[in-house]
C-alpha cells in the first residue's frame, strides 16, 4: 500500500503593541488602594476598558497577595493584561504573564474633581465644557489631562510634553510630543495638527510612534482617526 506524504503548513504569527497603563502598587497595600479608589472617584471610567500592567518592583508580594490584589483591581473594573517587576517562578502560578520590555512614557495625574459645596447640590447641576481650550504653548514635560471632551492647543505641543483627551485633540501649531485621544474608550475620535513631529499619536489605546509616521506627512498638517484596530493618517489639504 502506497502512502501518501502530506506536507503540513506552517502556522503564521504576527507580533503587535498596544498601550496599556502601568499601575506601580506601594506598601501598605490597602493604603494605596484607599488612594487609588480617591483617583477613580475623581475620573470615574477612565480605566474601563483600558489594558494595565502592574509593576510590582516596588512591594514584596507572594503569588497568593498578587492574585488577592488583582482580584481587587477587577472589583474596580480594572484588567490587569500582565505584571512585571517580580521573579520568573511568578509566571507559573496562573496569574497574567510576565512582561518584558515596554517602552515607557511620563506620567500623568488624573484631573482633579472641585471641592464639594457646602450646600446640598441644585437638582440639575451644571454639565461638564465638553472641550478645553489652550492658549498658550504647552512646554516639554507638562500634561494635559481632560477626560470630558475635546483639547484645543492653539500653540505648539513641545518634545516630552502630551495632550490626554477624552475626545478629539486640535493643535494649531507643531505636535512635537504625544497625542492621545478617546482615551475614555471613544473610538470616533481624532487627531488633527497644523505640524505632525509627533513622538507618539494614540486613539482608544492604539497608537503610532514617531518610526512608524510616514517621511511623507512630516512637518505638514495632518490628521489621524481609527479604521476598526487600524491608526490611520492622511495629511490636511
Amino acid at each position: 500500500m502506497s502512502s501518501v506524504h502530506v506536507q503540513r503548513r506552517s502556522m503564521m504569527f504576527r507580533a503587535r503593541s498596544f498601550m496599556a497603563f502601568v499601575f506601580t502598587p506601594q506598601p501598605p497595600i490597602v493604603e494605596w488602594l484607599t488612594e487609588l479608589d480617591a483617583s477613580l472617584e475623581r475620573s470615574t471610567g477612565f480605566f474601563v476598558g483600558h489594558p494595565v500592567v502592574l509593576d510590582l518592583a516596588g512591594v514584596q508580594l507572594s503569588a497568593p497577595a498578587i492574585a488577592h490584589l488583582i482580584a481587587n483591581l477587577e472589583e474596580r473594573k480594572i484588567r490587569v493584561l500582565g505584571i512585571e517587576g517580580v521573579e520568573p517562578e511568578v509566571g507559573e502560578t496562573g496569574l497574567p504573564p510576565i512582561l518584558r520590555g515596554g517602552r515607557g512614557t511620563r506620567s500623568f495625574e488624573l484631573p482633579e474633581s472641585q471641592p464639594a459645596a457646602a450646600e446640598p447640590p441644585a437638582p440639575l447641576p451644571p454639565q461638564k465644557p465638553a472641550s478645553l481650550m489652550i492658549e498658550d504653548p504647552v512646554r516639554s514635560g507638562q500634561s494635559v489631562v481632560f477626560i470630558d471632551g475635546d483639547v484645543t492647543v492653539l500653540g505648539s505641543v513641545g518634545s516630552g510634553a502630551e495632550i490626554v483627551a477624552g475626545g478629539s485633540i486640535h493643535i494649531y501649531g507643531t505636535l512635537r510630543g504625544r497625542a492621545m485621544a478617546g482615551a475614555a474608550g471613544n473610538a470616533r475620535a481624532r487627531i488633527f495638527c497644523h505640524r505632525v513631529e509627533a513622538e507618539l499619536l494614540a486613539i482608544n489605546s492604539y497608537y503610532k510612534t514617531a518610526e512608524d509616521i510616514e517621511d511623507s506627512l512630516r512637518h505638514g498638517p495632518a490628521q489621524a482617526w481609527l479604521e476598526g484596530d487600524v491608526l490611520k493618517m492622511a495629511a490636511l489639504n
